[in-house]
This record gives C-alpha cells, sequence and structure tokens, in this order.
C-alpha cells in the first residue's frame, strides 16, 4: 500500500530532514508538509477529502469521470483538483486526466494551547 502522509511543520525542520535524508540516503514514506493547519484543512477540505477518497488506488481517471463518481459539478471538481495540484498531492495525467498515485492518506498535526 502506498500512503502519502500531510504534516503540520515548519519550513527549517523539513529543511533538516531532507538535508538528513540527502546524507544517509534513506528515504520515507511521501510527506507533504503545510506551515500550519488551517493551511492543511484548507487544502484538504471535505469536499477535496471526497475527491481523494474516490481518488485512492484507481489510478488515472478523468475529471468528467470523477465528477460523476463524486456526484459534483464538473467545473467544482475542477477547482478543488486545481488546489490538490498546486499543493503536490494530485498530479496532472496525460490527455487532461489526474492521478492520486497513493492508495492511502496519513494526515499527522498536533494542536497545543497557547503558552
Amino acid at each position: 500500500m502506498k500512503t502519502v502522509r500531510l504534516e503540520v511543520k515548519q519550513f527549517d525542520d523539513v529543511l533538516k530532514e531532507v538535508g538528513g535524508a540527502c546524507k544517509t540516503g534513506n528515504t520515507t514514506e511521501t510527506t507533504i508538509s503545510f506551515d500550519s493547519a488551517d493551511s492543511l484543512w484548507k487544502t484538504i477540505s471535505p469536499a477535496k477529502q471526497q475527491i481523494l477518497h474516490v481518488m485512492s488506488g484507481s489510478g488515472v481517471i478523468g475529471v468528467r469521470e470523477l465528477a460523476r463518481q463524486v456526484g459534483r459539478d464538473v467545473s467544482a471538481i475542477h477547482r478543488d483538483l486545481q488546489v490538490l495540484i498546486v499543493a503536490g498531492i494530485v498530479d496532472r495525467a496525460e490527455n487532461g486526466k489526474v492521478i492520486f498515485p497513493y492508495d492511502d492518506v496519513h494526515v499527522d498535526f498536533r494542536l497545543s494551547g497557547a503558552a
């Protein structure tokens, strides 16, 4: 099963992890980092989560077919896909189709009280 991990992490911490992985040659699962929980949740709103759910493990899919499966308007699906593509979660495929190359999404973040 191929998993993508979405996390909230500061940019400097991400750079340290990437530097460490480059030195050791060890790579981990695919991780996409967001600078805040708000940014993460805006990117994977409930409507976008539904898109990812339908796309998980399904390979390349056309936007119209995705809209049909999700039960939403093609233009709304297109707008949501643009957000997911810019975030690096979904990729463009040939002939205007899209692909979510993962079977599973793991979301990892921490909420702490104000100090």
